[in-house]
């Protein structure tokens, strides 16, 4: 009996993948954040909108790609600091606009990261049976 085979190059064989640590992605975060926040205020954007909110969903989740699902809080945080701060509120203050709206954007941005982060959480190789007759 053969319990365990895995070929690369086929089909049920897929290669680990290093992945940053949380720390690593939060910082990532905020440096990705800023950029993208002198990116839209480059193209006349820094106001709130969904192109905003779908770019920083678009940020988190490339983050996300490249991270630990543990990750995608912190991620999901930096994202959000710089999207309230820069966007929303302007000039760098930090507004409160209702838990329910201020929950829904960071739910967002955190389903963005999860998402991305979730394949790098899968089995990386199946496991075959096969019985000898």
């Amino acid at each position: 009996m053969q319990l365990y085979r895995a070929r690369p190059g086929s089909h049920w064989y897929r290669p680990v993948a290093s992945r940053l640590a949380p720390d690593m992605s939060a910082a990532l975060g905020l440096v990705g954040g800023a950029a993208l926040a002198g990116a839209l205020a480059g193209v006349g954007e820094l106001r709130p909108s969904w192109f905003a909110l779908g770019a920083y969903a678009a940020l988190c989740g490339v983050l996300g790609a490249v991270s630990r699902p543990a990750a995608a809080p912190l991620i999901a945080g930096a994202g959000w600091l710089f999207f309230d701060g820069f966007v929303v509120h302007r000039y760098a203050q930090l507004g409160w606009a209702g838990l329910g709206t201020e929950l829904a954007r960071f739910a967002f941005l955190a389903a963005a990261a999860l998402f991305g982060s979730l394949p790098a959480a899968l089995p990386r190789r199946r496991i075959r049976v096969e019985h000898l007759a």
